[in-house]
């Protein structure tokens, strides 16, 4: 087990797509730092599941089933986090999909656009409409959005995927110049690839993380990840404000 870096006792986090790949690294790694987590997933017996090894090690989580392309649940997945463990100090919006990767603009198909963007931008955007509010009115807080480098750059990602990421940039800016003054600090993590289920269903296999600086471009295990998430959570970045952080293993370089 990791030793802790960082003090999140008596703090609250929500982490979206909670259940697998980044979100469970990010859930694990905030529990071992003494949050208190809900486990946002719309697959309840995976939050289930993890909760239950959350609990045995002697942390503190809840399981949440929400799907946060609907306003209503997320507003209800809010509320939850605030009646169970009195607060909400951290959020991770990291719930997504990929869509139609690779498949041009020409040939997308309208129905797979629309289901990309109601969970990969609007599923942000609902989460923060209802996180801001709360966080506004009880002293401020941290978010992270999950972006992609798919978000910063032309990658052959699919139409939905390239434009939802690319807007979860934007909204993280917006939503970081409007409510700093409330003391709210908004980020954006933006991977390249990671060893996680979603990338995995992508390829049809497995995909091992590569050691950094190895030959070709790096995978990065899930935990590498959720690293950034929590440091950005953390008061040990509380100069870092609207920002998207690079995550790519210096693919891009």
């Amino acid at each position: 087990m990791t030793t802790p870096i960082y003090d999140f006792s008596d703090r609250v986090a929500l982490v979206t797509g909670g259940a697998s790949g980044i979100g469970a690294a990010t859930v694990e790694r905030f529990a071992r730092s003494g949050a208190s987590v809900v486990v946002a997933d719309i697959d309840m017996s995976a939050a289930e599941r993890l909760v239950d090894t959350i609990l045995a090690e002697g942390g503190s989580a809840a399981p949440f089933r929400c799907d946060v392309s609907d306003e209503s649940e997320v507003e209800q997945m809010v509320r939850f986090t605030v009646e169970t463990f009195g607060g909400l100090d951290h959020a991770f919006n990291n719930a997504g999909v990929i869509g139609s990767a690779g498949q041009p603009t020409g040939l997308f198909a309208a129905e797979t656009w629309a289901h990309t963007v109601a969970i990969n931008l609007t599923g942000v955007f609902n989460c923060l409409k209802h996180e801001l509010a709360h966080m506004a009115e009880h002293g401020g807080g941290s978010i992270v959005n999950t972006s992609s480098t798919a978000g910063l750059t032309a990658a052959k990602a699919g139409a939905a995927y390239g434009a939802t990421k690319h807007g979860v940039v934007g909204l993280t800016k917006t939503a970081a110049k409007e409510y700093l003054p409330r003391g709210i600090r908004v980020n954006a993590v933006c991977p390249g690839g990671v060893s996680t289920p979603l990338l995995e269903g992508m390829a049809g296999s497995p995909i091992p993380p590569n050691p950094p600086g190895g030959a070709g471009p790096a995978i990065a295990h899930p935990d590498e990840i959720a690293e950034a998430v929590v440091w950005l959570s953390s008061p040990a970045s509380s100069f870092v404000v609207g920002q998207a952080l690079f995550l790519d293993g210096g693919f891009y370089l």
